[in-house]
This record gives C-alpha cells, structure tokens and sequence, in this order.
C-alpha cells in the first residue's frame, strides 16, 4: 500500500527553519510516510489529502525542551503566588505528595493538549517525584494518546529534609532504586532510531535535591544506555549560593567535574551561568533550555540568551511547570525571549525570526533531534499551521513575524504526518472529559 500523502497548500507564507533559514510565498508542503517529501511553490501530488493554506503561516512544529507535566494540577495556588524558588517549592511539595498515578496522568494529558494547541509538536518532561505508586509510564502513557513527539525523562530526588535537602522525606527514593527504575524505563521505552517517538533521559532533579554520587553515576548509566542528560542549573541567586556554600565551586564547574556538560546534556534555566561557564557549554556542545516565563514569575532573573547563542551554545524554550509559569504556550515563551533580549540590551538584540528559530530548530538541536524542528527534505514531517486572518494578525505587514503580531494558537498540526490538531481542535482527545477529570482532582487536592 502507498504511503499516506497530505499537500499542504498555497501559504502564504513558509519559514522552513532549514540551513538557509529559506522564507517561501505563497508555497506549499507535501508530506509522504511521514516526512517532508518537497516544500517548494506549484506543487502537485495525485491522490494526496489537500489542506487549504491560503491565509495561513506555516513552520516547523514547536518544540518544547523543559516541562513539569504534573504541575498542570496546581496553578495559581494560594501561598506560592509571590513566592521565591525556594519557598514556592517548600509550599507545593506537600501538594504533590497526595498525588498518585491519575494525578499523573491527567495533568499530562492537560499539559500536553494545551502545549499542541499552542503549536508544539515535541515536548521533554522532566518527572523528579513518584509518590503513591505513579511511574513514568504515566506520562509517556498520555503522550502516546495525544500523538505528540515525547522526550521523557526519569527525574529523581535522593536528599530530603532530615539530610539537609529541601524536599520533604516522603519524595525522595533510595539511589539504588532510582538508578534500577532508570534501567527500567530506559529499556522499556527509549527509541535511538530517526523519527522516534518516544526517548527517555535520565534527569536527577537539581543539586539540592540528590547527592553527587547519584549525579555521577547517573552520567555513567546514560552514557552506557545511549541516552541524554538533564537537570536544573544556575536557575537564581539561592542555587548559585548552595552551590558555593556546599560544593565550593560554581554551578558550571560541578556540572563540568560530574561528567553532566557535553552534546548529550541539556541544562534548564541556567540564568546566572558566568561568562566562563557560557564559554564552557559552548565548547563541551552543553544544551540549555531557556524558561523565560517561568523565571520572570519567579523573579529568578533574564537569562543570557544573546551571549550564548553569540556563543554557539546550543538554546532551546521550555515552558517550564505549570505551577511556576503558569501558562504553557510555546508562542507567548518564545515572544518573551525576544522581549526579555531587547529590554535588557536594546530592540536589535533579537529579532522575532530568531526567537522562533530557537522555538523550532534551536530546541531540536538541543534534543538531540536534527531530524526534526525544520522543514526540509527528508525531516520528520513536524508542521504548525498558523492561521493569519485573526484579529492579532490584523494589519501585520509580514506574515512571517509571527511573535509580533500572530495568533498564539495554532489551527492545524502535524505530528509524523498526522493531523494532531484540526481547525483548532485537538483531534486524539475529549477534552472536555478530561478537563472534568482535571477539576475533579485539583478540588480534592485543594480540599
């Protein structure tokens, strides 16, 4: 049987994100067995599916490098509102300690629906607690219903508070049973090949939160399974403080000295990085996942952007958990990376193409994905719609500066060549139902 063909056709305009960062007029797209099999103007295809772009920007799908699925339960709770890192967590971790396998599950399927309507095609999770019997088999659960490209990754706290961690006892697991759970999920579910849906990571928490032994052997465990690193550094002042006060020595260096910098490593938030250390990533092809809005929330500060990719560091966009953003669009987290550039170095630090740049290719390239987040021959076909007609665009005089006046929603995506959102509307999905789901557990948290 033929491979399923879909022709997108005559958008107005196409940013392909490809290695000559081409911008096509009134162009089309065909897809084959899944992949980009022409992007050009003219296009015909016999017994194709023809969607109608007219009207319409087209891009890479999003991708998203930093994310807290289950965090989709608890937004805008009373008591971390205004608080700082440190005491927002110490506020939430009670919370999160009630949940269980449904918590998990449904707060992805949110999170997740809500990240495809916003234009992402690929997402990381970063899951680092599994009270009362949840597993990272949840979440990768949700993804594979949603369709949605998934990057797992097996987070892990080891240090809680009666061993001076932050997190409450009942969060942390013994090391020996997160690195054996590791093995597992790894086994289970990772996919090296091209065009994988689904790949799992290995990610303890964060430096406060497990011990240097687990950091180190969890390097040697990725590294012997083939698979990426992931952690949060340098988020704000207090965690460059810990890191001195307990290590005596900056983040960068106590990534670098546990074997976590590299092309299979990707850092989160890494606001207070130093020159050295920006030039430390550059060299080792360290990734960092930028969460612009979660660091304004949180008064964490403006990342370097500018230097690091003046730098050749690799920088993708997360959106961060949804209790720390609380909002997980990939549109509004790339206009606030322009934004945050401009206002703290002047309007010509970044422009809007390049802060979709870093949505598209820049957080592919950080997941080890260059198979992905471009549209070009042969790359997975990962397509985001983006229809032009809305009041936002209104009187836009380029249909490819789509972070200064464009939708924030998307109208169709494609993920591997299917139509994950359609018109608007997640195709795979009741979400109604699962937004009752997702209310009946919040009210049973919050009472």
């Amino acid at each position: 049987m033929p491979a399923h063909r879909t022709l997108i056709r005559n958008a107005d305009a196409i940013l392909t994100m490809d290695d000559d960062r081409r911008e096509l007029r009134g162009a089309d797209v065909l897809i084959e067995g899944g992949k980009i099999a022409a992007v050009g103007q003219g296009l015909v295809a016999q017994d194709a599916e023809v969607l109608e772009a007219a009207g319409c920007l087209v891009t890479p799908g999003l991708v998203n490098t930093h994310h807290h699925l289950y965090q989709s339960l608890t937004r805008a709770v009373p008591g971390a509102q205004n608080a700082l890192l440190f005491g927002w967590l110490q506020r939430l971790y009670p919370i999160w300690a009630r949940f269980g396998p449904e918590h998990m599950y449904v707060s992805a399927l949110t999170g997740l629906a809500e990240l495809a309507l916003s234009g992402c095609t690929m997402t990381s999770d970063h899951l680092y607690l599994y009270p009362n019997g949840a597993r990272l088999d949840d979440t990768i659960a949700a993804a594979q219903e949603i369709g949605l490209r998934f990057h797992a990754t097996r987070g892990a706290m080891s240090i809680g508070e009666s061993d001076g961690g932050l997190p409450p006892d009942s969060l942390v697991e013994r090391e020996d049973a997160i690195l054996a759970d590791s093995i597992r999920v790894v086994d289970a579910f990772h996919d090296p090949r091209d065009g994988a849906m689904v790949r799992v990571g290995l990610a303890p928490c964060s430096p406060f939160s497990v011990s240097r032994d687990l950091m180190r052997e969890a390097a040697l465990l990725a590294r012997d399974k083939g698979v990426m690193l992931h952690t949060h550094l340098a988020e704000n002042d207090e965690d460059i403080a810990y890191s001195l006060e307990k290590f005596g020595c900056r983040p960068g260096q106590y990534a670098e000295d546990l074997g976590w910098t590299g092309e299979d490593v990707w850092h989160a938030h890494c606001v207070k990085l130093d020159g050295q250390e920006i030039d430390l990533f550059a060299r080792s092809g360290t990734g960092v996942a930028h969460c612009p809005c979660s660091n304004c929330r949180l008064g964490s500060g403006i990342a370097p952007v500018r230097a690091m990719r003046d730098a050749a560091v690799k920088v993708g966009l997360g959106v961060d958990g949804s209790a720390s953003n609380d909002v997980a669009n990939l549109v509004t987290e790339a206009r606030q990376t322009m934004l945050l550039q401009r206002v703290s170095l002047g309007a010509d630090a970044m422009s809007a193409r390049e802060a979709l740049e870093i949505a598209t290719r820049g957080g592919a390239d950080v997941l080890g994905r260059p198979d992905c987040g471009r549209l070009t021959l042969g790359a997975q076909a990962d397509i985001a719609v983006w229809d032009l007609s809305c009041v936002e665009a209104a009187g836009s005089w380029d249909p490819a500066a789509l972070l200064l006046a464009g939708p924030s929603k998307v109208r169709d995506l494609f993920v591997q060549g299917r139509r994950v959102v359609a018109e608007g509307h997640v195709t795979s999905l009741d979400l109604p139902m699962v937004l009752e789901r997702q209310r009946a557990l919040a009210c049973a948290l919050a009472g």
